[in-house]
């Protein structure tokens, strides 16, 4: 691939890392997606390991990154995944939420982590946070939604204390002139 331009960068949102890049990888199609978004355990190393591990378009990224995870062994086996590093563990945080389409429909769910050193329950928190997407499909023979397990993907970021949303689009801000209140709406493309 060929390097990116200054001021182009690969910053998908959530419905396209699930609709398209999951989904392709799931169904096999596209192999030059292996070289955007690579195939790699992530609980295998350090979170200040893994930029190094990176895609062709994250390289140089300070902000995030992006892999495929297979399913551990431990999971096929009807357990849970072990999240621990040589350093630390990633600890799930909030409830899992649903990833929508623009259309409304449910693609997939995310579930978010932090990464703590040290040993559970004592663990120091750090600013090394994981986003984990898994795909929905809908079962054609019965229309019921399922969960698709087989392989995750994982968004690595550090927090930077900005505002900025990874899931940006377009907002318009209005103010109300009644209430001095600030109402904001999502502009949805048509």
């Amino acid at each position: 691939m060929e390097e990116m331009p200054p001021g182009i960068r690969f910053y998908p949102t959530e419905e396209e890392l699930v609709s398209f890049y999951l989904h392709n990888k799931l169904q096999h199609k596209n192999n030059d997606i292996n070289r955007v978004i690579p195939l790699l355990d992530v609980y295998k190393h350090e979170p200040w390991q893994l930029p190094k591990h990176c895609g062709e378009l994250c390289h140089g990224d300070s902000e995030q990154w992006f892999f495929f995870m297979p399913r551990q062994e431990r999971e096929v086996r009807g357990g849970r995944p072990s999240r621990t590093t040589a350093s630390g563990y990633w600890k799930a945080t909030g409830s899992p939420g649903y990833v929508y389409s623009s259309d409304g429909k449910v693609i997939g769910v995310k579930k978010s982590m932090v990464f703590y050193q040290g040993k559970a329950p004592t663990g120091r928190k750090t600013k090394w946070k994981m986003n984990e997407y898994r795909a929905i499909e809908q079962d054609l023979s019965t229309s019921t939604p399922m969960l698709r397990h087989e392989l995750s993907l994982c968004r690595v970021y550090v927090v930077s204390g900005s505002f900025r949303a990874f899931d940006r689009r377009p907002i318009h801000a209005t103010e109300s002139s009644s209430n001095g209140n600030i109402n904001i709406t999502q502009k949805t493309d048509n």
